[in-house]
């Protein structure tokens, strides 16, 4: 089981490499959304230090779409679905392993950028502290979640829009979650570990549970 989900993550990653991925275009549309957020809002220093953490979230959750949509589609359209179908290796593990190269190639860059665009919001060291940690936290989930709805979608040529739809009603309790622990740790109300264990609880079911949902679903193609 291991070497077949290791073989499965790095096939994936070597395809991300080879054609560029989606990490580099989520971390340019990540930038894109902070930058332009000070001319929506103001330049105000407080407001922005204020409603940094949301925009940030807001900003890593759009950017963790992009390119979910082709998760499954290119094997569904080269035939490497029906190899998985045909395989001794379970669907399930086969999801997995794609979901954490998705994860390291887009989700995870996301994560590690979020220092330095946070500095473009007033975040001081505490706050940056909490977005990195709670994103690192909080985007498997995401690209968990997403795997559903691209498994969904897989047989829909322009099944973006519709995946976005169904993904981000399910994504919400991570937000909330997400953004609740990066305003903890600048010093809000509530201790930071109350809303980082709950978002890790979350990524641990959803990492329980969606391998199987979308496996499920791509039984049914």
């Amino acid at each position: 089981m291991t070497s077949a989900f290791l073989t499965v993550y790095l096939r994936e990653i070597r395809i991300a490499r080879r054609l560029g991925g989606s990490g580099s275009m989520g971390v340019v549309f990540f930038l894109t959304l902070v930058t332009i957020t000070p001319f929506a809002v103001g330049p105000d220093p407080n407001l922005l230090a204020r409603i940094g953490p949301a925009m940030l979230w807001i900003s890593a959750l759009l950017a963790s779409l992009l390119g979910l949509d082709r998760l499954f589609q290119a094997d569904a359209e080269d035939g490497s679905l029906d190899q998985f179908h045909l395989s001794h290796t379970p669907l399930e593990l086969a999801v997995l392993a794609k979901c954490a190269a998705h994860w390291t190639t887009a989700g995870l860059p996301l994560a590690l950028a979020s220092p330095l665009f946070g500095l473009m919001l007033q975040q001081d060291g505490a706050a940056l502290f909490g977005v990195v940690a709670s994103l690192l936290a909080g985007t498997p989930a995401l690209t968990l979640i997403g795997a559903i709805g691209a498994a969904a979608t897989v047989t829909l040529r322009r099944g973006g829009l519709l995946m976005a739809l169904l993904v981000l009603p399910l994504a919400i309790p991570v937000l909330i979650f997400g953004v609740s622990a990066a305003n903890a740790a600048a010093g809000g109300t509530v201790p930071f570990l109350t809303p980082f264990s709950i978002l890790c609880a979350i990524s641990l079911v959803a990492l329980a549970l969606c391998p199987f949902a979308a496996a499920a679903a791509l039984r049914q193609i």
